[in-house]
């Protein structure tokens, strides 16, 4: 899950969560692992001025990385942030 909010910083910025129904703390950091790893690759194309909190779900522990990329830039243009 994606949310975003404009901020007023006119700089990008990007904060990373996963509950305790994604699973143990094992499995939560590598949730948040791969979260970072996706968006990576993504940043140079994001419009800075925005707060991005990317949220972890259970299904992420079964996806690899590449999945989770194509997830996250889809997610990025529903919200229209990209460049």
């Amino acid at each position: 899950m994606l949310i975003s909010r404009p901020n007023d910083v006119d700089q990008l910025r990007i904060g990373v969560s996963a509950g305790k129904r994604v699973g143990n703390a094992v499995q939560r950091n590598r949730a948040k692992r791969l979260l970072r790893a996706g968006i990576h690759p993504l940043l140079d194309g994001l419009q800075s001025g925005h707060d991005i909190i990317l949220l972890a779900r259970e299904a992420i522990l079964q996806a690899k990385s590449q999945d989770v990329q194509k997830a996250l830039e889809g997610l990025a243009k529903r919200a229209k942030l990209i460049k």
